[in-house]
């Protein structure tokens, strides 16, 4: 079965140095914290070109975490000891964001104590349509959370000029965006904060959860670090209430091996894009697939390959058939879970997202993905398609 990951594959290619991560870390006796959590945080804030970096139990985490100490929500103060200004008093503070996008970037924003409200996608990027994030924003909204999707940024630069004009804070959901690029700077360095999750499956994966907040602003960093270890500004003296929101220093180890091979394996995912590209060029010119866009402000790095077609279903079911085993992200866009229902809002409400519900099939993409199983691929769903 060729599928979107294949994790015992990559751990085969650097055993020496993760089993000498792991035999370090085991031999030093200091689990959570310490000198590899440290030397993770500076050795991704320098990859990333931020100033601050701080490790944290995982992605939901790293949102959480980046909007309480932003000042977002029910939890003040948090930065710089400051009381937010608060939302209007007719409810909660509210956070524009997408509607297509993992429960994750939501949960945070509620978990922190404020109200998502939701906005359509572009059609062409399956990000937050910045021409409808300006009709979404009332005198209670407090911030923008866009989501870079798919391992492609949201266009931050209306974003932020939005932001700017409203006084609002801007935390990018950078969890499927490690190394993708917004005119030449680096997902999660364009806001007030960027959020990630190093989810095993993920560009930068740990052998489990972990998470990074990363922010150019002390305070803030200062405000997650203290979040993260149950309020303590030092041992024993807690200036706020947090979380056990650490992350241990065997999965910091880890890391630390694999961000080396970041960059080389963005380029991998690339040149798989481009070969999934040049296989499936047929299929596009006749109207059968529509190949992921990718946009002219950044440089995206594929965490997933997303085509859309249109009996998704039949085509899905065909490629298990073959052994191949095509994802959907997300089969049911926020608005119509469940656990939104007391939101009111109903199938219409943002027809972009719903559409990319019903449509988007990911196919496997992974750096040790080999080129003759992109091509197998390419001839599966050709002839799916054509009825082969």
């Amino acid at each position: 079965m060729i599928g979107h990951a294949d994790l015992g594959r990559q751990y085969a290619a650097l055993k020496n140095e993760l089993d000498a991560a792991v035999g370090r870390v085991l031999a030093s006796g200091q689990y959570v914290g310490g000198p590899e959590v440290e030397g993770l945080e500076r050795e991704f804030a320098a990859y990333c070109g931020a100033p601050h970096a701080v490790a944290v139990g995982n992605g939901t985490d790293a949102l959480r975490f980046a909007l309480m100490a932003a000042g977002i929500g029910a939890h003040r103060p948090v930065a710089e000891g400051r009381a937010g200004q608060g939302a209007d008093a007719g409810g909660p503070d509210e956070v524009v964001t997408t509607p297509m996008t993992f429960i994750a970037t939501t949960e945070a924003i509620s978990q922190a104590g404020a109200r998502p409200v939701f906005v359509d996608i572009d059609r062409l990027s399956f990000t937050l349509d910045p021409e409808r994030v300006e009709r979404a924003i009332t005198p209670r909204t407090r911030a923008i959370v866009p989501v870079h999707l798919y391992g492609q940024t949201a266009d931050m630069d209306p974003i932020l000029t939005l932001a700017r004009r409203h006084r609002l804070a801007v935390v990018e959901d950078a969890c499927q965006a490690h190394g993708a690029l917004y005119r030449g700077r680096a997902a999660g360095t364009l806001g007030e904060a960027g959020a990630f999750s190093f989810y095993p499956t993920k560009n930068l994966g740990a052998c489990g959860e972990a998470g990074m907040v990363v922010t150019g602003r002390p305070d803030l960093a200062d405000a997650v670090r203290r979040l993260r270890d149950h309020g303590q500004a030092e041992k024993y003296r807690h200036v706020v209430e947090g979380y056990n929101g650490r992350l241990d220093a065997l999965q910091a180890a880890l890391l630390r091996v694999k961000l080396k091979s970041l960059p080389g394996w963005n380029e991998r995912r690339r040149a798989l894009a481009d070969r999934y590209r040049s296989g499936l060029r047929d299929l596009e010119a006749r109207g059968a697939v529509a190949l992921p866009a990718e946009m002219d402000w950044g440089r995206h790095v594929y965490h997933l390959f997303a085509v859309r077609i249109g009996d998704r279903e039949r085509v899905r079911r065909a490629l298990r058939e073959r052994g191949i085993d095509a994802g959907i992200h997300y089969p049911v866009p926020l608005h119509l879970q469940t656990a939104y229902a007391p939101m009111g809002l109903k199938e219409g409400s943002f027809p972009q997202a719903e559409r990319a519900a019903r449509e988007v099939l990911t196919l496997p993409l992974y750096p040790e993905l080999g080129e003759a199983q992109v091509d197998q691929v390419c001839d599966a769903l050709r002839a799916v398609i054509g009825g082969g």
